[in-house]
């Protein structure tokens, strides 16, 4: 049978989409990663300003430890989509500044808190193949924080001048990562990375009509060290 250019041409581009199929069946598409998100503020804020506030009272945010989810999308070409969740942890702010405001203790004071939801979505690429045990990835994302649950400590009560309503506005910003995965078989593995993301928000305490405010950039630096099950 004579096989004419078109048929040539389509074989060849079936046998070009099986060979791609082949090679992106090697790897798992998906894998869902567990375990444990530490993470350290980097807080510089502006003075708090408002009715009755003396000069150099500030804010910062202590660091605290959470769980971990990760859902990871393999393409080809060792690229990836991850879509990196915490449970909503409890972040607890202290006072900076003077030792007391008035006669309120306030420095090293625990004055607010909140919890937050913090997504971070990252295109990854790894640097080696599939069949490597070890391989190093980077990323950069988008990351989004809401905050919720804000309540105004009895320290900040009594050094706001009574019961205060916390307001803290959401924020989007970049996001990025370095991490290494160490794979233990063909569907479990263990996977460590640093990562960076911008986090701003604008801050407003309300005592009985009276608004103070400040800017807040906590720049957060997240170590996570996780297990992970490819599928």
């Amino acid at each position: 049978m004579k096989i004419t250019k078109f048929s040539a041409l389509q074989m060849l581009a079936l046998l070009s989409i099986a060979g791609f199929t082949t090679a992106f069946a090697d790897e798992p598409a998906n894998d869902v990663r567990l375990g444990l998100y530490s993470v350290f503020y980097h807080t510089s804020a502006d003075d708090i300003t408002g009715p009755y506030v003396p000069p150099g009272v500030n804010l910062k945010a202590e660091n605290l430890e959470t769980l971990y989810v990760g859902i990871v999308h393999h393409f080809p070409d060792n690229f990836a989509l991850e879509l990196a969740v915490g449970y909503p942890p409890l972040a607890k702010i202290k006072g900076s500044g003077p030792a007391t405001v008035g006669s309120v203790p306030y420095d090293g004071q625990v004055i607010s808190s909140a919890r937050w939801i913090s997504p971070t979505l990252l295109v990854e690429y790894n640097f080696l193949p599939v069949t490597a045990k070890l391989r190093p990835y980077i990323g950069v994302g988008v990351n989004y924080t809401t905050f919720y649950d804000r309540d105004s400590t009895a320290a900040g009560n009594a050094a706001s001048g009574g019961p205060t309503r916390i307001s803290l506005t959401a924020s989007v910003g970049p996001a990025v990562t370095g991490g290494v995965t160490y794979r233990i078989s063909d569907h479990w593995a263990m996977h460590a990375s640093y990562g960076w993301s911008q986090v701003k928000t604008h801050f407003t305490g309300d005592t009985d009509g009276f608004e103070r405010t400040s800017h807040i950039s906590f720049s957060p630096q997240a170590l996570i060290v996780s297990g992970g099950y490819s599928f």
